[in-house]
């Protein structure tokens, strides 16, 4: 599908092709609830608490994984971001806030690299008049 001033894009060839061929993999979204308990014995402040708010099919992708998405939907979709990575969520996921937790809990790709991995979102999701994914800029984290 290429993009052309004479033919609107049409934006949903370019949401299914997203779904289908890029949010391949499982992600969870969960939101702090609470504040982390100190453990007296080691003196460790233990995990933040949490809560789910979504889980089901994205993408974590690297600023290069983004701008090759690009290619594959013919067109521009994206502006860059000054974060590493984004998250790719489809239109009916919620609007991740900043500071939620994302996972991914299974990669389809054993190569991918992201399974386990946890990332922070840096910003609310974005919004956009013209929306064909939620795309969220994240900063990897380490869980302990």
């Amino acid at each position: 599908m290429t993009l052309t001033p004479e033919q609107p894009a049409d934006l949903e060839s370019v949401r299914q092709v997203l779904e289908t061929t890029v949010m391949v993999d499982q992600v969870r979204i969960a939101r702090p609830t609470g504040t982390p308990v100190l453990d007296p014995d080691t003196g460790l402040v233990g995990p933040t608490p949490t809560a789910t708010v979504w889980e089901g099919p994205g993408a974590v992708l690297s600023a290069h994984g983004l701008a090759a998405v690009e290619h594959l939907v013919g067109g521009r979709w994206l502006e860059d971001t000054a974060s590493w990575y984004g998250l790719v969520t489809p239109l009916a996921a919620p609007t991740p806030q900043r500071g939620d937790l994302v996972t991914v809990t299974a990669a389809a790709s054993p190569n991918a690299g992201t399974a386990g991995r946890a990332w922070q979102a840096l910003d609310p999701g974005e919004a956009s008049t013209v929306a064909v994914a939620r795309v969220t800029r994240l900063d990897e984290v380490i869980v302990a």
